[in-house]
């Protein structure tokens, strides 16, 4: 395969790595108040135009069927909600024998108790073309501040979605014929909303630590993510649990991340006039940049994995109604044979 075939194959990952240099070497360009304007165009304009994007090319009956799906609604928030709080916990009594910021163990205690997230879950999970419907129905719920958050969310994630949906009645025919590429248009926005946040990171004076223990939390959220991920991968995949290799990839992504901008606000007001605040808010800070980074590496794996996967279950239908409609005929060509039997 020569250079440019290559390039053009992993472009996505090649992006991820420029969005991340460009934010090392120009932070204010991604930063609130600087030229990008991220508190308007990641906050609102691109947040908006994913959903607008993921309406307009979900079929509705698809996203019907999505809010009916109890099950996986059930596990999502149990693992997210009860098992992750439970596991960090503990995790936390075992980091706390190390030499690793007491404060920073704080924080990463309260990123366990923190809720999903709505954009970059869905992202993900439409780059691999797992089951995105679900996704919406996450990372809404939250007390603090109740009427700005859900505002916000109103605004950008059902409005969008829905106009989405009402455009589709009127573009139906044109899509179908069109295909419009709308993995590569989120694939975009996410690069976007990658490079603000590791601009955020970067510029971040908190994140000014003793090295070793920065280097410790970062190392550990990766391998809680890993686990998390795969420990929901393992269970999800059991013949037992009844999901889809599109469910596992949205449980894989929905039950493992976490909402920096739920966390943030939520964290002001718990914490508020603390003097620790700062030191506490860390890992989310780096929990959030981490989550996007390790899920779109991880992106082309799952999606390959997925769809041998779906292939593997359609060969297998296939098969057993071979099997079925096989045994049947044969059985009606013995009855018609053997005498006494028709």
């Amino acid at each position: 395969m020569g250079l440019l075939a290559r390039v053009r194959k992993e472009w996505f990952i090649i992006g991820i790595v420029a969005a991340i240099v460009s934010a090392k070497l120009q932070p204010a360009v991604g930063l609130k108040g600087g030229p990008l304007r991220p508190e308007f165009t990641i906050t609102y304009v691109a947040v908006s135009a994913i959903f607008f994007n993921s309406g307009l090319s979900l079929k509705t009956e698809e996203l019907t069927s999505a809010l009916l799906h109890v099950k996986l609604h059930l596990f999502v928030q149990s693992f997210t909600l009860v098992f992750f709080p439970v596991a960090m916990w503990l995790c936390i009594k075992l980091l706390a024998l190390t030499s690793i910021n007491t404060w920073l163990l704080r924080g990463l205690q309260t990123v366990g108790c923190m809720p999903p997230p709505v954009s970059s879950a869905v992202i993900l999970t439409k780059a691999v073309g797992g089951n995105e419907v679900f996704t919406y129905n996450l990372g809404s719920s939250s007390s603090v501040p109740f009427s700005s958050i859900f505002s916000q969310l109103f605004m950008t994630v059902v409005v969008p979605l829905i106009l989405g949906q009402v455009s589709r009645r009127f573009l139906r025919d044109w899509l179908e014929r069109r295909k419009p590429p709308f993995g590569v248009i989120s694939s975009l926005v996410l690069l976007m909303i990658i490079y603000t946040t590791f601009c955020e990171t970067f510029s971040n004076p908190d994140i000014e630590l003793d090295h070793l223990s920065l280097l410790l939390i970062t190392f550990i959220i990766f391998c809680i993510q890993l686990s998390f991920m795969l420990l929901t991968f393992v269970f999800s995949t059991q013949k037992q649990s009844g999901f889809t290799p599109a469910d596992t990839v949205a449980i894989m992504f929905c039950a493992t991340h976490k909402s920096l901008t739920l966390g943030i606000p939520m964290l002001k007001i718990v914490f508020e006039g603390y003097e620790h605040l700062s030191l506490i808010s860390v890992p989310l800070l780096i929990y959030h940049p981490a989550q996007i980074l390790l899920g779109s590496i991880l992106v082309p794996t799952i999606k390959s994995w997925m769809n041998s996967r779906q292939k593997v279950d359609k060969t297998h239908t296939e098969r057993d109604l071979f099997i079925y409609h096989t045994n049947y005929y044969l059985t009606l060509s013995l009855r018609s044979l053997l005498p006494g039997t028709a």
